[in-house]
């Protein structure tokens, strides 16, 4: 396991949720989207460190999220669901100019983010990632 990076992306994980949040509370729909599919995109990071697996594109974390986390039954395969259709949101949050986005949908975007980091929690803390660690603020160098 590569504990450094795993934290590194679980507390960027964190943070994008904490920022998809702000952004609903403000009604700016379609950047609390865009931020709730990076929150899942590092959780996602988060737990294929842990396998080993650094991935920087898009598509390869989620195709090697569905090899080494799915595939071998290490998380249910409805994650890897959450993962697609994330993705599928914040491609139209960003770049589908027509497309129109309401307060609900970025709340629901965030309730999506929030179930997959509390799924990739749940397997940090089952393969040696203490509490503690998931709790602690950004490392500064």
């Amino acid at each position: 396991m590569n504990r450094e990076l795993a934290l590194a992306e679980w507390r960027h994980a964190r943070d994008a949720l904490k920022a998809a949040e702000m952004l609903t509370r403000e009604d700016l729909s379609a950047d609390a989207i865009s931020r709730a599919y990076y929150a899942i995109l590092h959780a996602a990071k988060a737990a294929l460190h842990v396998q080993e697996v650094a991935v920087e594109s898009h598509a390869a974390v989620k195709r090697m999220f569905g090899l080494h986390l799915i595939r071998s039954g290490a998380i249910e395969a409805e994650w890897a669901a959450h993962l697609g259709r994330s993705l599928e949101e914040r491609l139209a949050a960003d770049y589908d100019t027509e497309a129109l986005f309401s307060a609900d949908d970025a709340e629901e975007e965030c309730r999506r983010a929030r179930k997959f980091i509390a799924r990739i929690r749940r397997y940090l803390l089952n393969n040696g990632i203490a509490p503690a660690e998931l709790r602690q603020g950004p490392r500064h160098g």
